[in-house]
């Protein structure tokens, strides 16, 4: 059974940086591809940015290019996002997710295990 636990998260305000943090507990973290994905309030849950198992790929949703950063460190058996430059639009529960594949992909649907979430609440 893959476990995942998310930290990190927290109230900041507008322009702010967190890092959130997800441990995986798996002895074979590195062939998983991991995911971060947020979902507000009232809204659907969206893709925020993921990792392939080797590190080498990392594509981002539009909205948060340039700001957000996804790595990972397979030897802790943890996924990274660093946020800078939050935005009040930013509030969300993010939640890291893994997949046994080598392949990257957006979709929440593609992913077989996912975290608790972790608040981010970003103050204007």
């Amino acid at each position: 059974q893959v476990q995942l636990v998310e930290s990190g998260g927290g109230l900041v305000q507008a322009g702010g940086s967190l890092r959130l943090s997800c441990a995986v507990s798996t002895r074979t973290f590195s062939s998983y591809t991991m995911g971060w994905f947020r979902q507000a309030a009232g809204k659907e849950r969206e893709f925020v940015a993921a990792i392939h198992s080797s590190g080498t790929s990392t594509p981002y949703a539009d909205s948060v290019k340039g700001r957000f950063t996804i790595s990972r460190d397979n030897a802790k058996n943890t996924v990274y996002l660093q946020m800078n430059s939050l935005k009040p639009e930013d509030t969300a529960v993010y939640s890291c997710a893994a997949r046994l594949s080598a392949a990257i992909s957006s979709r929440a649907a593609g992913y077989a295990y996912w975290g608790q979430g972790t608040q981010v609440t970003v103050s204007s």
